[in-house]
């Protein structure tokens, strides 16, 4: 029998950009790859907001848009910081927050635990795991920027959401799609989300003509 794969955390959080998070689930979950996912109560907001969500019984919305029979999704309430993802003997392959406001970014990088949110990217930091915060907000002001360094010196992986366009999208999905392949190949998660460059050519490609 093959060992159980240990779940990623996720976190929503209430930057615009949803859909990310959203998308990665769904990946995550179509791989059977266990999700414990932490949604603030503005990410609630942005998920009713930006995708027309029914947030007025959040569970049931939640089992029916991500995961409606395979009982791989775990859903732990912002308030709960007795939950399991609170502790470091609950074992998880990391957390990624997507999209991350500059507040919920700002709390990590001060080692706040106000919040489950907040504690379990303490946590996932504290125990040597991998935390991928994906921030989505422009422009950019200098405590933005500071906070984002203190972060990528303590290990944590910044993935902007900045979409490339050599793949060429075609829709919005596209452009969706590729930064969620960005996002999986910093998790270590083999996916098809995009057509990576390089791929459908023999030519070879030096270090300065290469795309991110």
């Amino acid at each position: 029998m093959s060992k159980a794969r240990k779940p990623w955390i996720v976190g929503i959080t209430g930057a615009s950009g949803v859909v990310y998070g959203v998308e990665l689930c769904r990946e995550l979950l179509r791989q059977r790859i266990p999700v414990h996912l932490i949604v603030t109560d503005a990410g609630w907001r942005v998920l009713k907001d930006e995708l027309g969500w029914d947030t007025s019984d959040r569970t049931a919305e939640l089992r029916a848009q991500l995961d409606p029979d395979e009982g791989l999704l775990t859903l732990h309430p912002v308030r709960d910081v007795g939950a399991s993802v609170a502790s470091g003997s609950f074992l998880t392959s990391g957390m990624v927050i997507v999209p991350c406001s500059m507040g919920t970014l700002s709390a990590v990088a001060r080692g706040a635990s106000d919040n489950l949110l907040e504690r379990a990217a303490d946590v996932v930091l504290k125990e040597g795991r991998p935390l991928l915060l994906v921030p989505r907000e422009t422009p950019l002001h200098a405590i933005h920027l500071e906070n984002m360094l203190i972060l990528a010196r303590s290990g944590v992986k910044i993935i902007p959401a900045m979409p490339g366009f050599y793949h060429q999208p075609r829709s919005l999905e596209d452009i969706v799609r590729f930064l969620v392949g960005k996002i999986l190949d910093m998790m270590d998660v083999e996916h098809d989300m995009y057509t990576r460059w390089g791929a459908h050519t023999n030519e070879s490609i030096s270090d300065t003509d290469r795309p991110d």
